[in-house]
């Protein structure tokens, strides 16, 4: 007969599973944002909407320059941006290819955490120089969090520009029925 797991084990799992699910979801809802806003004109990508960093073009270019910001928070290596409207690629294929290296740079560093690590605190200064300490965890809910504010504000700009059909699902619940976390029936 089986034995139960024992609970801090199952806990620790749960854990690491959920930053390491996270990180995935980002990924995926990252490639299907980028890929609807291949379809707008250079016009389109360019011209501020009003949005918090103006354009589609500005507000993707604001996530990854966010996502390195913390990256070198975290890790203590690669690129620290300037300014958080720093535009670090002028085209979008360019600005692609960076977020996907960028994804891939975020799921290898969420696989290698365990539960420990993400207890962990972290202390890092943000922008004005102020510092901080609090859990890594934590700050991982913020940078996935980010994105997904950030993401909603594109996900608007190209259903207002090309209609609601051509801004993808991006829900969590639509990554996870897609890879198996939900079940039918």
């Amino acid at each position: 007969m089986p034995t139960a797991t024992p609970p801090q084990y199952a806990f620790e799992h749960l854990v690491t599973r959920r930053y390491r699910d996270f990180a995935a979801y980002n990924g995926w809802a990252n490639r299907r944002l980028y890929a609807a806003s291949a379809h707008l004109s250079d016009v389109q990508y360019r011209t501020d909407r009003g949005a918090f960093f103006g354009s589609v073009h500005g507000t993707l270019n604001h996530i990854l320059v966010g996502d390195r910001l913390w990256m070198r928070r975290i890790t203590g290596s690669g690129e620290e941006p300037g300014g958080l409207d720093t535009i670090l690629f002028e085209t979008l294929p360019g600005l692609t290819r960076a977020r996907i290296a960028e994804d891939e740079r975020i799921l290898a560093h969420v696989e290698s955490l365990d539960a420990q690590a993400l207890a962990a605190d972290l202390t890092y200064a943000n922008v004005a120089g102020d510092h901080f300490t609090q859990p890594l965890a934590t700050v991982l809910d913020h940078v996935f969090n980010h994105q997904t504010h950030h993401r909603g504000q594109v996900h608007c700009l190209i259903s207002g520009l090309l209609g609601n059909a051509a801004a993808p699902p991006l829900d969590l619940i639509a990554f996870q029925r897609e890879n198996g976390v939900a079940r039918t029936g």
